[in-house]
């Protein structure tokens, strides 16, 4: 018994109690070491089992050799194994069969063990394959060439098991894992395309929702937006643009209108022309389209504009190639080709190509559209009133490319016509 009076004996104690907790950290460190050595050694084991169900292809023109290396590897359990001693086939089989890991002569005759991996290399599919390389030439340029067409490891002739099977055990354990990777990336992939997707949709969603709500304003059904991004998109296939371009203009277009969100009720409805300080008012559009994005701020008072400019600022957002667009059209939609339009004045091909597409689609969908202050123009009436417009409020160039798509408009009127 220790008396803890004594120094001595009290140091021992304590000493002893020190050698006690030691013990036992050193026994659970043990414990912890002892399963992870357990845990690595199954999924060691794991993978070993999983990569000899993997398929090998021996590929040699003297069946002596197929049939050693056969063995070999039969032997160590990789028992799905298939080969050729006829070089010419191995592409076909390859590509029938899809081995996961090829043990390839190089010198065969009538195509050699370097021009199957030419071929090999060409061809994205084949070229996931792991290749080891079963060689009697010394030659190291022979080696170096094999290694840059893509084999992955070179083994001497004779084959010997003791070093044979490692380098197939390394090859295809490199292969699983790089499948493994490709897997991953692939649904990753999917993963990035459905949101994407899903993003693409919400986007369209809001343009719409968006160009809807300046245009039910003054048409109930808001259709008006869509037949005007339909026409537009027509004029630019006839241009040449790409199909991602046209897709971009479509939606653009939708937004031409934005700004008349601001405008009164008296305004937008009235059944008849506007007078002189109307029109005037019609042209300014409050910052309402920006209020649905943006918190109103008091300086915001002093960019007040025609509603054109308040479209083009409601859209202006430099890191969306869509929206600048958009912003551009429903700032240069009402410019005219030869002067006399708003807000800027610009004339000809000053005016952005997307301002021009999208204001002789608007011009025509106007006239053929019921309004408070009118009734439809039949289609041809309308192209009539256009004719006129010519040189003057249109492009004439553009206008031209818009007539050729006479039985395209007649079918996008009768899909998108007004609920009445």
């Amino acid at each position: 018994m220790l008396d803890h009076s004594n120094p001595t004996d009290a140091f021992a104690g304590n000493n002893a109690a020190a050698v006690h907790v030691n013990n036992a950290d050193q026994s659970a460190m043990q414990d912890i070491n002892q399963s992870a050595a357990s845990d690595f050694s199954l999924g060691r084991d794991s993978l070993l089992a999983k990569i000899k169900l993997l398929k090998i292809l021996i590929v040699d023109d003297e069946e002596a050799n197929v049939l050693i290396t056969r063995r070999y590897l039969e032997r160590a359990g990789y028992n799905n194994c298939i080969y050729t001693t006829d070089s010419s086939k191995v592409i076909d089989i390859a590509i029938n069969h899809q081995p996961d890991l090829m043990l390839l002569d190089i010198r065969m005759p009538s195509i050699n063990g370097l021009e199957i991996l030419k071929l090999m290399k060409q061809n994205p599919v084949l070229r996931r394959i792991a290749v080891v390389v079963l060689t009697a030439d010394t030659d190291p340029k022979i080696k170096t060439i094999a290694l840059e067409l893509g084999a992955n490891d070179i083994l001497n002739k004779p084959i010997d098991a003791v070093e044979l099977l490692p380098r197939v055990r390394s090859a295809l354990t490199v292969k699983t894992h790089l499948d493994q990777i490709a897997t991953q990336k692939a649904e990753l992939e999917k993963q990035v395309r459905s949101r994407t997707k899903e993003l693409y949709q919400s986007r369209q969603q809001i343009i719409l929702s968006l160009a809807r709500a300046a245009d039910h304003r003054d048409d109930d059904t808001g259709n008006h937006v869509l037949r005007v991004g339909v026409y537009s998109a027509l004029i630019a296939e006839k241009l040449g643009w790409s199909a991602d371009a046209v897709e971009m203009l479509q939606q653009a277009a939708q937004l031409h209108d934005v700004g008349k969100i601001g405008i009164p009720d008296s305004i937008l409805l009235k059944p008849g022309k506007l007078d002189p300080d109307e029109f005037e008012l019609m042209e300014k559009h409050c910052m309402i389209g920006k209020k649905i994005i943006s918190p109103y701020e008091a300086q915001d008072r002093d960019a007040l504009r025609s509603h054109a400019r308040l479209g083009q600022g409601i859209l202006h957002i430099r890191n969306s190639p869509l929206m600048m667009m958009a912003a551009c059209i429903a700032q240069t939609h009402h410019e005219n080709w030869d002067g006399n339009g708003y807000p800027l004045g610009l004339a000809g091909e000053d005016i952005p190509l997307e301002g021009r597409i999208v204001a002789i689609a608007d011009v025509f969908d106007a006239l053929a559209s019921k309004r408070p202050y009118k009734k439809p123009f039949p289609r041809e009436k309308c192209f009539e009133i256009m004719e006129e417009m010519r040189g003057k409020k249109l492009d004439p160039k553009l206008l031209d490319l818009f007539f050729e798509c006479r039985s395209e408009i007649v079918e996008i009127q009768i899909a998108l016509a007004n609920e009445e």
